[in-house]
C-alpha cells in the first residue's frame, strides 16, 4: 500500500479569501515503511503573505519571489500523489487549499487523484478524547524528537507526521510470512515420502530486547485506550464471601 504523508504552508488561513499555497512537503510510505522518496517545493503565491502566517512558518515574500508558480509544479505534484492514500494532520485545511489550487488550473481535485485521506488530527482526538492533538503534542506523547521544529515547515512537518502516524497505528501492522521459493510447499516430497524438517531454533530475547518489546506494547495500549491483545489484563480482585 502506498501512502503519502503531506503538509502545506500558506499565505493565510482561508483560500476563500484568496490565500494561496506557498510550500508543499510530502514523504512516501510503502507498506508502512519510509522509502526515502519525498516531494518538496516552495511556490510563489503571486500575492502578499499575512504577518501572522510569516510568524508561524517564517516564509517571506522576498524568499518566494524567484520560486515557481503553482501552475509550474502542478504536474509533478499530481504525479507524486496520484493513486496514493494521503495522510494529513487537519486534512480539511490542506485539502481545501490544494483542491482550490488544482481547480484554478482545471485539474481534478485530490479526491479524484488519490484513493483516500486519513486525518491524523481526527484520529488522535478519537483515540485520546480531551487531550491535546497538535503535532507537537503528539510528538511528545510518542517520544518523537521535534527539537528542530522551531518554525512550521511543510517537509519537516510531513516527516514528523509520518513518525507520529506509524506510532499511532502500530497495532495495525500485518504479520507477514516470507516463503522461500525453493522450499517444499507441502508435507511430502516429489516421491510422496514425508519431509523431515529440521527442528525450529528458538531464540530467547535479551533483557534489552524484552524491555524494548514491552515499550512497544505499552505504546499500542496507549494508542488504543488501554486495549492491547498481547498484554494480559490484571486479575480481578476477589470479593470475600458474605
Amino acid at each position: 500500500m502506498r501512502q503519502i504523508v503531506l503538509d502545506t504552508e500558506t499565505t493565510g488561513l482561508d483560500w476563500r479569501n484568496g490565500d494561496r499555497v506557498i510550500e508543499i512537503g510530502c514523504v512516501e510510505l510503502l507498506n508502512r515503511n519510509l522509502t526515502g522518496k519525498h516531494y518538496h517545493v516552495y511556490i510563489n503565491p503571486e500575492r502578499g503573505i499575512d504577518a501572522e502566517a510569516v510568524a508561524v512558518h517564517g516564509i517571506t515574500e522576498e524568499f518566494l519571489v524567484d520560486k515557481p508558480k503553482f501552475c509550474d509544479v502542478a504536474g509533478d505534484f499530481m504525479d507524486f500523489v496520484r493513486d496514493s492514500e494521503l495522510v494529513i494532520h487537519n486534512a480539511s485545511f490542506d485539502v481545501g487549499f490544494l483542491d482550490h489550487e488544482l481547480s484554478r488550473l482545471g485539474h481534478p481535485k485530490l479526491g479524484a487523484l488519490c484513493t483516500g485521506v486519513i486525518d491524523t488530527l481526527k484520529m488522535a482526538k478519537e483515540l485520546n478524547p480531551g487531550k491535546k492533538a497538535s503535532l507537537d503534542a503528539l510528538c511528545d506523547r510518542f517520544e518523537i524528537d521535534n527539537a528542530a521544529r522551531t518554525l512550521h515547515g511543510a517537509l519537516l512537518d510531513a516527516e514528523l507526521l509520518a513518525d507520529v502516524y506509524l506510532a499511532m497505528t502500530r497495532g495495525q501492522e500485518s504479520l507477514m510470512m516470507l516463503l522461500d521459493d525453493d522450499s517444499p510447499m507441502g508435507g511430502v516430497d516429489a516421491s510422496g515420502s514425508p519431509i523431515e524438517r529440521p527442528p525450529l531454533r528458538v531464540l530467547r530475547p535479551t533483557p534489552d530486547e524484552q524491555a524494548a518489546h514491552d515499550r512497544v506494547l505499552q505504546d499500542i495500549s496507549k494508542a488504543n485506550k488501554g486495549a492491547c491483545l498481547w498484554i494480559a489484563p490484571a486479575p480481578a480482585e476477589e470479593v470475600p464471601a458474605v
